[in-house]
């Protein structure tokens, strides 16, 4: 249900699990992790969308379950299994971008917000239900809504497990941009992330998860791409 492709410098991993919505099971956590690997060693961004018309994602398999209420050792495959995936998009090695558009759910929110930018389209849909299930949310799932959107509204979107709408998504920071054609919308973002200089972009990445900002910067006015960029190749040779 997780498939790469790679056209110039943007991978797209693709959800295509159409007969139960993008649901994930707990076999396929796994696979996510290693498909974020692999595009993140042949691109400069990678995007995270659905082929399946309607939904980006309706969270884990509900099918599992009844399995998971009475095998404790199936709980923790499937907590590690999402963390590994979700680890893995927030730990790329290049730019990820979420392409949603339709129905986001559950552990899809989980996938959405690892990335480092959520692209909506205006009929996209989002909810956390596992109030509604009777189950909590992975911590680092929690931490990341929390740092996205607030304290509070995080609260509203855990304790009602209320759905909301691509507008009010944008409002409280769930998203970053709504647009009609949301996918047209990201390749244009990634093309032009893509065309930046990658040395400057992962910087800015490391200083958004409070690395060595001040070190970066200092060390990038004697890198390569400055001078390229600004056609001093030369005049710095002499």
């Amino acid at each position: 249900m997780i498939e790469l492709s790679v056209v110039d410098a943007v991978a797209t991993i693709t959800l295509d699990r159409p007969a139960a919505r993008n649901a994930v099971p707990i076999a396929a956590w796994d696979g996510f992790a290693d498909r974020v690997a692999e595009a993140a060693g042949v691109a400069r961004v990678i995007l995270l969308r659905s082929a399946v018309s309607g939904c980006f994602c309706a969270g884990a398999d509900l099918t599992e379950f009844p399995a998971l209420m009475v095998d404790p050792a199936l709980v923790v495959r499937f907590r590690e299994g999402m963390a590994r995936a979700t680890t893995a998009l927030a730990n790329a090695a290049v730019p990820v971008i979420a392409v949603i558009d339709g129905g986001c759910f559950g552990a899809g929110v989980a996938l959405a917000m690892a990335c480092d930018l959520r692209v909506a389209g205006a009929q996209a849909r989002f909810a956390i239900p596992p109030a509604r299930l009777g189950i909590a949310y992975p911590q680092a799932d929690v931490d990341r809504l929390r740092a996205l959107v607030g304290p509070g509204q995080a609260a509203r979107l855990l304790l009602t497990g209320d759905v909301i709408d691509a507008g009010e998504a944008a409002r409280i920071g769930l998203v970053e941009l709504v647009a009609g054609d949301a996918d047209q919308a990201t390749r244009a973002m990634a093309s032009t992330i893509a065309g930046n200089s990658v040395s400057a972009v992962s910087a800015l990445r490391a200083s958004l998860c409070g690395g060595q900002g001040d070190a970066a910067f200092d060390a990038l006015f004697a890198g390569p791409d400055l001078a390229e960029r600004h056609g001093m190749v030369a005049s710095r040779r002499r």
